[in-house]
């Protein structure tokens, strides 16, 4: 792999993060809810499903779910569904807003475990369709035939996820200094409706993603 293909993958990795999606809505309504240090555990999870994913593409696999109809569907069900129910698990979460004299910061819901922090993460990534598209759409463009396989997958996933972790740190970090501005009941049941009815507005929008048909 040459310099040239990997600034241009990195180019594009960094587009890719930034734009909005469920990761970032993620990341963003969990900083806002639990700070900073609790949402690392739900980014790794992100990360973890990312890497899945370009496992998938680099194996093949993904062409095969973008070849069958059945397969594809199954996945983009299962990933919008997931996303509805953790839109409606917060959008129905109930507000406690909790002061820590330490921290100065308020909460909208208790925090969960990291290991259900990391699985939210990681279940958000994996089950999403687009993931899988533009890892099978995008991920052959920049791997050299004739050389090795596995070290430009090592090289592109290490690159994609380190991008997605500063990109998400960076979403939640601006999210968890909002803080402030959530320390009564009211405003906390209304930022859990928000993000709530994003997630479920995302994954909703799931069911209308279609699987790339060659002509």
């Amino acid at each position: 792999m040459t310099f040239s293909t990997w600034i241009t993958f990195f180019i594009a990795g960094c587009i890719i993060a930034i734009s909005p999606g469920s990761g970032a809505v993620l990341s963003m309504s969990h900083g806002l809810s639990y700070g900073v240090r609790k949402t690392s555990g739900t980014i790794l999870g992100l990360q973890a499903g990312l890497m899945l994913v370009l496992a998938i593409a680099g194996a093949g696999v993904g062409s095969l779910l973008m070849a069958s109809e059945t397969a594809f569907r199954v996945v983009k069900t299962v990933g919008a569904l997931y996303l509805i129910y953790l839109g409606l698990s917060q959008f129905l979460a109930k507000a406690d807003v909790k002061r820590d004299a330490s921290l100065e910061t308020a909460q909208g819901v208790a925090a969960p475990s990291w290991r259900k922090r990391f699985l939210t993460g990681f279940l958000t990534n994996a089950t999403n369709p687009k993931g899988i598209i533009f890892m099978v759409a995008v991920l052959p463009q920049f791997i050299t035939h004739q050389a090795p396989l596995l070290p430009q997958l090592l090289i592109l996933g290490v690159t994609m996820c380190a991008i997605d972790l500063t990109v998400m740190h960076s979403y939640a970090f601006a999210a968890a200094s909002m803080q402030r501005f959530f320390r009564d009941q009211r405003m906390m049941q209304r930022q859990n409706r928000f993000f709530g009815s994003v997630l479920m507005a995302v994954g909703t929008a799931l069911f209308f993603v279609k699987r790339h048909v060659d002509p």
